[in-house]
């Protein structure tokens, strides 16, 4: 029942052939038995509450009442989307919120509640976003169900987690560096980045507020492309939303004919891992069997895209996060009756080690002197690129790379290393810089088994193109029917 495709599960629902209560009773038996071993969620909605919600659908139905696309469907939200619910906090990950109840919620989440979504809980992140592998979490790592002594991935690494385990079959996640795509691709899932502007980030608690992006993250390109469709939409509140029309395929699609480019420097990179390498050079050929045009083009800005994204990050996240500061929300702690000792404590107390890294570096790039040396010369490498990847988008139809240099890496592994970190975003911050549409759909595995994953980049709105190629891709192998050990036990 779990593993049927979105649309199909909320027909047979609306249909009364599945009731949400059954669905709801399994996603809650999965929730029992993985939750506390692998970290997942960070606030969990009771078993009654849900439960209850999913009756109320079942209810509907039998009365003939009209109901929403994803009517009975559980879905979890990354802890830095905002929800308000007595029994869901939004802490993003960090000590400095654990008790905050947001006022109100995100306009993603109520576009779901207003599609009779069941909200179940709030997945566990790295803390603020900042993070590859959900371990800067200041409640704990989540652990990757493939094997539990490797990485999920991040930030949204409790999210990708949710949807591997079928704890939840719809997830809220947040990119601004690749923090869907790469979790998704260690986890053997589908993640999702819209173009820049197609979710409103109302809601969503600032990072770098240039390259932050709401996505979702499911069990396959179909169903991503299926919950994308609900959550796309222009929205007043939130003055970055896209008001343009985002054409939608009028066929499904094929991949004889269409062109694609690899980017010569991510493949050809001494960095790369050999099973990376081969996984993507599976897929090459996949593509080429069925008739697609898959050629090679220098991308000469490669080895600029890690510290102009880092530099903007950095930077965009020293000015957003001051806001915690003890006095409007979140911990209050102070050790002298003055109001540095409020910010000092406060601050020190309620950040993590990576997060106060990211401050301070943050606030260097902008400081007098240097904003021009970094954060100025970062905006217009970050305009080369666009303008560099543009020419190539106008060319091919879509750019196809590498989700990540390595696979999933174990627990611990790079904690220590924080710039052996920061390269497991080699190959996914470009979309975030270019503000383009992105996925990452499940490759040929690892030699132990360890999901892979590979990157499509599209054209700007171009979103429904992007997703309906993904699928016909999909179509094309059975990589992302495999499912973790832990769920076929």
């Amino acid at each position: 029942m779990l593993e049927l495709p979105l649309a199909t599960l909320v027909n047979n629902i609306k249909e009364q052939k599945i009731t949400a209560r059954s669905v709801m009773e399994a996603v809650y038996a999965n929730i029992e038995r993985y939750n506390s071993q692998m970290n997942i969620y960070r606030s969990l909605m009771s078993r009654e509450r849900a439960f209850h919600y999913a009756d109320m659908i079942d209810i509907r139905a039998a009365n003939g009442e009209s109901l929403g696309k994803l009517a009975g469907i559980p879905v979890s939200i990354k802890d830095n989307i905002c929800i308000q619910d007595p029994e869901l906090g939004t802490a993003c990950g960090s000590r400095i919120l654990e008790n905050f109840r947001s006022p109100y919620d995100s306009t993603a989440v109520k576009v779901l509640k207003n599609e009779d979504a069941i909200i179940i809980g709030t997945s566990n992140m790295d803390e603020f976003a900042m993070g590859s592998s959900t371990e800067t979490s200041a409640f704990g790592a989540t652990l990757n169900p493939w094997n539990t002594e490797y990485v999920p991935g991040g930030s949204s690494g409790g999210a990708a987690v949710s949807i591997a385990t079928r704890t939840a079959l719809l997830a809220l996640g947040s990119s601004t560096g690749g923090s869907i795509r790469q979790p998704a691709s260690f986890c053997g899932i589908a993640g999702f980045k819209p173009s820049y502007g197609a979710v409103s980030r109302y809601g969503l608690v600032a990072y770098g507020s240039s390259l932050d992006q709401v996505g979702c993250l499911a069990k396959t390109a179909e169903d991503v492309a299926y919950g994308f469709s609900i959550l796309q939409g222009c929205d007043l509140n939130d003055s970055t939303s896209a008001k343009v029309e985002f054409p939608q395929p009028t066929a499904p699609a094929r991949l004889e004919g269409v062109k694609f480019c690899v980017l010569q420097e991510f493949i050809d990179s001494e960095s790369i891992h050999d099973e990376v390498s081969q996984s993507f050079q599976d897929t090459v050929r996949m593509l080429q069997a069925n008739g697609a045009i898959v050629e090679k083009r220098s991308f000469s800005l490669a080895d600029f895209l890690i510290p102009a994204y880092y530099i903007i990050a950095f930077a965009e996240a020293s000015s957003n996060l001051s806001r915690f500061d003890g006095i409007r929300y979140g911990m209050r702690q102070q050790e002298k009756e003055t109001l540095d000792s409020l910010f000092r404590t406060s601050r020190s107390m309620g950040f993590g080690t990576e997060v106060k890294r990211r401050i301070m570096l943050g606030t260097f790039v902008l400081s007098a002197g240097y904003y021009d040396q970094y954060y100025g010369k970062a905006t217009k490498v970050r305009s080369h690129i666009e303008q560099t990847a543009g020419a190539l988008l106008q060319e091919f139809d879509y750019l196809l790379t590498p989700v990540s240099p390595f696979p999933a890496f174990k627990l611990g592994e790079k904690m220590d290393d924080p710039l052996a970190m920061y390269l497991a975003d080699t190959y996914s911050v470009l979309p975030n810089l270019i503000r383009t549409p992105a996925i990452s759909i499940p490759a040929k595995p690892s030699s132990n088994g360890l999901p892979i994953g590979v990157q499509l980049i599209g054209r700007q709105f171009q979103d429904y193109a992007l997703l309906d190629t993904c699928t016909a891709i999909q179509n094309q192998s059975d990589y992302h029917k495999r499912r973790p050990p832990v769920l076929q036990d």
